[in-house]
C-alpha cells in the first residue's frame, strides 16, 4: 500500500471509449488541494486498437513504468482479474474489479469501489423510494456491483436481465449465494415488459446511452411514471433513458453521484489520504456542466 509520506502519484484508467472521462480531473483537483503531485492518465484500448484481453499486458506495463494504481472500466472489469495477485473481499465476491493498487512489494491488488459508490449515490439521490421489487438491466462488471449495492441497501428482490441469459443467471446465482436464496432472479429481455409492470424501479447498468453507445436500452413504452430509474452511465449525464423517464414523471438518479463516490474511494485507496467528497461533488457539477452538489 502507498505510504503516507509519499506525495507524488501516477495513476490511470484502462477502458474503452474513455476520452470523455472526468476521472482525471476529479482526482487531480482533489490532489492539488491536498498538496500532492498527481498525474492521472487515460489508457484507451480503442485508441490502441486492442480488445479487453489486452488489459493484462497493459497492467504489467503500468506496473513496470511505476504506476501506483489503475482504475478499470468497461469492458475490462472482469478480464483484469486473472492478472491480479490478490483481490479485496468485495471484489472477490463480485467477480469484478474497478480499482487496482500496486503494493510496495509489487503485487497488484484488485478492489471494487463501484459498490460503495452506487450505494452512496442512491442513498443520497433516491432516499425514500420503495425497494420491494427491482429490475436491473445488465449483468456485466458494473451490473454485478450495483446489484450487490441495491441488495445491500435493502432491496427485497432484484431481477437481472441481460442480453446474455447465462450471464444474468450466473449473477443471480452469485447474489443468492451471498445474500440468501430468493433475493435475486434472472430474466430474459422478452419478459422485460411484464417484469417492469410489477416493479418499483429500474437500475440501468449497460453501456447503452454512453457517448459511444447512444440510444435507449429498452423500448420507451415499457416505462411507467410509477417507476424510479437509476442510471449508471454518466457520459453524458443526461442519457436518453433519463430524458425519457423524466418526461414521463419518473423519479430519476443520474450516474454522476456514483462516478464521484467511486472516485472518492479509489483516491483513498491510491493515496491512503481522506478525500473531501463534498468538494469532489462540487467539482463534478462544474466539470459536467450540471448541478450535482446538494442544494
Amino acid at each position: 500500500m502507498p505510504s503516507q509520506d509519499k506525495d507524488s502519484y501516477l495513476v490511470g484508467l484502462i477502458g474503452s471509449g474513455i476520452g470523455p472521462s472526468l476521472s482525471p480531473a476529479l482526482h487531480e483537483r482533489e490532489a492539488d488541494r491536498q498538496g500532492l503531485r498527481y498525474l492521472y492518465r487515460l489508457i484507451d484500448i480503442d485508441a490502441l486498437g486492442a480488445g479487453p484481453d489486452a488489459v493484462g499486458d497493459l497492467l504489467r506495463s503500468a506496473r513496470d513504468l511505476g504506476f501506483d494504481g489503475l482504475n478499470i472500466t468497461h469492458p475490462c472489469k472482469q478480464h483484469v482479474i486473472p492478472h491480479l495477485d490478490a483481490l479485496a473481499p468485495q471484489a472477490e465476491a463480485l467477480g469484478a474489479v474497478n480499482t487496482v493498487v500496486f503494493a510496495e512489494d509489487g503485487r497488484a491488488v484488485g478492489h471494487n469501489t463501484d459498490v460503495t459508490g452506487f450505494a452512496a449515490s442512491f442513498a443520497r439521490g433516491l432516499p425514500d423510494v420503495p425497494l420491494e421489487r427491482v429490475v436491473q438491466l445488465g449483468a456485466g462488471g458494473a451490473g454485478a456491483a450495483v446489484a450487490h449495492a441495491t441488495l445491500t441497501l435493502g432491496a427485497e428482490r432484484v431481477t437481472v436481465v441481460d442480453e446474455l441469459p447465462e450471464r444474468a443467471a450466473a449473477l443471480a446465482d452469485a447474489l443468492n449465494t451471498h445474500f440468501g436464496a430468493g433475493r435475486a432472479a434472472a430474466g430474459t429481455p422478452d419478459r422485460l415488459g411484464d417484469l417492469l409492470a410489477h416493479a418499483d424501479g429500474l437500475v440501468h447498468a449497460t453501456p447503452t446511452g454512453m457517448a459511444a453507445h447512444p440510444g435507449l436500452p429498452l423500448p420507451a413504452e415499457l416505462l411507467d411514471p410509477g417507476l424510479w430509474i437509476a442510471e449508471v452511465v454518466y457520459r453524458p449525464l443526461e442519457t436518453a433513458l433519463l430524458r425519457t423517464a423524466r418526461a414521463l414523471g419518473c423519479a430519476t438518479l443520474d450516474g454522476g453521484g456514483m462516478a464521484v463516490f467511486q472516485a472518492v474511494d479509489a483516491f483513498r485507496l491510491f493515496t491512503e489520504r481522506e478525500p473531501d467528497s463534498a468538494r469532489m461533488l462540487a467539482d463534478f457539477g462544474e466539470l459536467a456542466g450540471a448541478v450535482t452538489a446538494p442544494q
